[in-house]
């Protein structure tokens, strides 16, 4: 076979570092474009912050702030919290030494909160040692995982403890507070808590014996049934109703809780000349800049620059990037914005449907890019925070030709169920009857997807005496 060269003319996309890093900057949550900043602060000399004051650094080489709000110079509208103080920072007075995190309330585990009741208690050393073994034997909901003569078997025989022992200490630990605390299942928990209440307790004595011998059929909303077994009329019934579901269901629920994840709106929506309109949240823009005095003397050592010169090229890049992400998130938010009105005027019955191709059109951008823009990226408005990609939904035709939101759907559903009658709850079909009279066409089982999408409960479980 002769070999030959051939020329061939081809076109692909290749992506640059800085179409790299522009792509990630944009996908990054508030937060953790924040902890890329001090990163990148960190690593790179010719990149800072820019002061308060004037900067003289050009538009290429800083993100520009954005346009300061006068308040009533163009007419607009506050929203609760006083968001223009955002970023100025709280109550630190002068004090350089201000510790905001010293102020922090630290949670409380259940096995601190019980060690602590133990040492509060008069006991032997052997005593004290074996309620420490069984509040360590306890699972996260505040149960004991296991009998106590599988405990027992467990132990070193060189302890020499005894099942008494054991009964004993649990007994005393079942008296800490949190009421249930060291129960082996649900019926033991909710029947020590109802111990721990006065007997004058009006229902207690109904509330006890659904606990031990009918908690299912409470579960089922077999009302008939049980006033039947209980030998009760309504009234008693319910006031033991409601004295159990103000119950514990696990004792470990109020301890040792997650640590509170903080969000920072990106955008905010606020009313200006009759019209809302999203604006960027200047607490969430970095101020960046390139140094100008590094910057001037790398530009001009040339070629003695050294490694300095791809560092400022990188500087650059970055600046360029950040102020792109955030003019993109400006403008989707805009088109959100204008396409919203009637979301941020009348709440969640009047959500549009909207599509993510919808925007990318308008804006002449791919609908990854949108849907890069749209996630962990957040919007504060006067109805709450919501993430950008709530506003997006699919559509339902009406009765008029038009469409409707699933978003809107799910609003009207929770508005028909919270004023039903609870002694005659509505079911997913009489919901169905309900949504057609007012022109909006849609299944039964869609119905009962978005009940459940919304923790509600079926028929059976919402109804009440």
């Amino acid at each position: 076979m002769k070999q030959s060269l051939q020329l061939k003319v081809s076109q692909h996309l290749t992506l640059t570092p800085q179409l790299q890093q522009s792509i990630k900057l944009l996908q990054l949550s508030t937060l953790d474009l924040q902890s890329e900043v001090e990163r990148v602060l960190l690593d790179n000399p010719l990149i800072e912050r820019m002061d308060d004051g004037p900067s003289e650094a050009s538009g290429e080489e800083r993100l520009a702030e954005p346009a300061a709000d006068n308040g009533s110079a163009d007419g607009a509208d506050t929203l609760p919290g006083e968001l223009s103080d955002w970023g100025r920072g709280a109550a630190r007075g002068d004090n350089d030494d201000y510790d905001p995190l010293a102020n922090v309330a630290c949670p409380v585990s259940l096995r601190e909160h019980l060690i602590a009741q133990l040492g509060e208690i008069a006991m032997s050393t052997r005593e004290h040692g074996v309620v420490s073994l069984l509040i360590e034997e306890l699972d996260d909901n505040g149960f004991m995982p296991q009998p106590l003569e599988a405990v027992l078997a467990e132990l070193p025989a060189e302890l020499e403890l005894t099942l008494e022992e054991l009964q004993d200490g649990l007994e005393l630990l079942q008296g800490f507070d949190p009421a249930g605390v060291g129960a082996f299942d649900l019926t033991g928990c909710l029947l020590l808590q109802l111990a721990s209440l006065p007997r004058v307790t009006p229902g207690l004595v109904s509330a006890r014996t659904i606990v031990e011998k009918h908690l299912t059929l409470l579960g089922q909303r077999d009302y008939g049934k049980l006033k039947k077994l209980l030998s009760v009329d309504d009234a008693e019934l319910r006031l033991a109703q409601q004295l159990i579901a103000s119950l514990t269901p696990h004792p470990a629920a109020n301890f040792g809780r997650d640590e509170t994840h903080y969000i920072v709106p990106d955008v905010l929506v606020v009313k200006r000349k009759g019209r809302w309109q999203a604006e960027l949240n200047p607490g969430a823009v970095p101020r960046l800049r390139v140094n100008p005095g590094y910057a001037k003397l790398v530009s001009e050592a040339r070629g003695e620059s050294g490694e300095l010169a791809p560092r400022l090229q990188e500087a650059k890049w970055f600046v360029k990037n950040i102020q792109q992400r955030f003019d993109t998130i400006l403008k989707v938010s805009e088109s959100i914005a204008n396409r919203q009105q009637a979301f941020f005027e009348h709440g969640e019955v009047a959500m549009r449907p909207l599509i993510l191709r919808d925007i990318a059109e308008e804006l002449g951008l791919h609908e990854s890019t949108i849907s890069r823009v749209t996630t962990q990226k957040y919007l504060l408005c006067a109805r709450g925070l919501f993430e950008l990609k709530y506003f997006f939904g699919s559509a339902l035709e009406t009765d008029s030709g038009g469409e409707c939101s699933a978003t809107a759907i799910k609003a009207l559903i929770k508005q028909l169920i919270d004023a039903e009658d609870r002694q005659a709850p509505l079911s997913d079909s009489k919901l169905v009857d309900l949504l057609t009279k007012q022109g909006i066409q849609v299944a039964r089982r869609t119905v009962a997807k978005y009940r459940e999408a919304m923790q509600i409960a079926a028929v059976a479980q919402r109804k009440t005496l």
